[in-house]
C-alpha cells in the first residue's frame, strides 16, 4: 500500500519560507571569481598563456572605457 505524501510547501507561521545560506555558500564562489579574475587580468603568470591573450585584452579595454 502506498503512503500518502504531503504536497503543501513547508512554510513558517508568518507564511513566508525561511531560506538561509551558510556563510561559505557566498564566500567560496566570490573567492573563486576573484581568483579567476586575477588570472584574466594578469595572464603572464598563467603558464598556458597563448601569443595574444584575447580575454585580457578585452578586460583591459573595458577598464580603459570605465576610467574615462
Amino acid at each position: 500500500m502506498a503512503a500518502r505524501t504531503d504536497t503543501r510547501p513547508d512554510t513558517a507561521p508568518g507564511g513566508s519560507v525561511d531560506t538561509r545560506l551558510p556563510w561559505w555558500a557566498l564566500a567560496l564562489p566570490a573567492l573563486a571569481f576573484a581568483a579567476l579574475l586575477t588570472l584574466v587580468l594578469n595572464p603572464s603568470e598563467a603558464h598556458a598563456a597563448a601569443h595574444e591573450p584575447t580575454i585580457a585584452h578585452l578586460v583591459e579595454r573595458a577598464q580603459q572605457l570605465m576610467t574615462r
